[in-house]
């Protein structure tokens, strides 16, 4: 659906979705909001240009009224390592929201995920609630949303890109696939998590590998086998970047 006044990019954490998110940044034509909901979830509220929200209803309230004070379209970025039964409830997340969701191999999130906390329970992989969040989109609207590889992205961001404006509404700007590195205000409560996006100017497909994998590590093992065909039906319907 495009054309509405907010654009959501939904994602397992450890995706390469705040990447995504730096990119959009760099266009300068969107007023972008980094991770309202998990905020909300995780500290209680969310503020937005000075106003508070407590919330589902007020901050969704507070993003459609940004959008409307700013004269700009509004992109937010969110990880399902929080539940968001009551998102699924509102009505405006399927009549003004552009919905569209980013995966990516479920051993190379797990591994990513733990390495950042240890303490990593299973739900907080996410792949279960994000499988849930397309399957009520395509209940909803009738229509399977743009699904993306955060793999595929980092390899061939212009073409994911490039879809992702054709889903949205957006004119294509490839030169926004390049940035200046720096801090992020917007990533300042988890910049632990956002520390390689602030050094990087573009997309990378540099991975890291991590010293305790599902393929070394029983419990690791048994996330990922948890969360791999929550994985596989969201990989089928995903846009290939990479067509056979």
């Amino acid at each position: 659906m495009s054309g509405t006044p907010v654009i959501a990019l939904w994602a397992v954490p450890r995706s390469r979705s705040t990447a995504f998110l730096r990119m959009l940044i760099e266009r300068g034509d969107l007023a972008v909001v980094h991770e309202p909901f998990s905020n909300l979830a995780a500290v209680g509220h969310f503020d937005i240009d000075g106003e508070r929200a407590a919330s589902i209803g007020e901050l969704f309230d507070l993003l459609l009224a940004l959008g409307r004070r700013s004269g700009q379209r509004v992109f937010l970025k969110e990880t399902t390592d929080y539940p968001y039964d009551e998102i699924l409830r509102d009505r405006r997340l399927y009549t003004d929201v552009t919905n569209t969701f980013m995966i990516r191999d479920p051993a190379a999130v797990v591994a990513s995920h733990y390495a950042m906390n240890q303490s990593v329970e299973r739900d907080e992989i996410g792949f279960e609630r994000l499988h849930g969040m397309v399957e009520a989109v395509c209940a909803v609207t009738g229509e399977v949303p743009l699904v993306l590889d955060g793999d595929e992205v980092a390899a061939t961001p212009e073409a994911a890109t490039e879809r992702f404006c054709q889903v949205t509404g957006l004119p294509h700007r490839p030169e926004a696939l390049r940035w200046q590195p720096g801090e992020q205000q917007a990533f300042a409560r988890t910049r632990a998590w956002h520390r390689d996006v602030e050094a990087s100017s573009g997309f990378t497909t540099r991975t890291t590998r991590h010293e305790v994998r599902p393929d070394n590590d029983p419990r690791l093992a048994a996330l990922e086998a948890y969360h791999r065909p929550f994985y596989q039906a969201l990989h089928a319907l995903r846009f290939s970047l990479h067509p056979a």
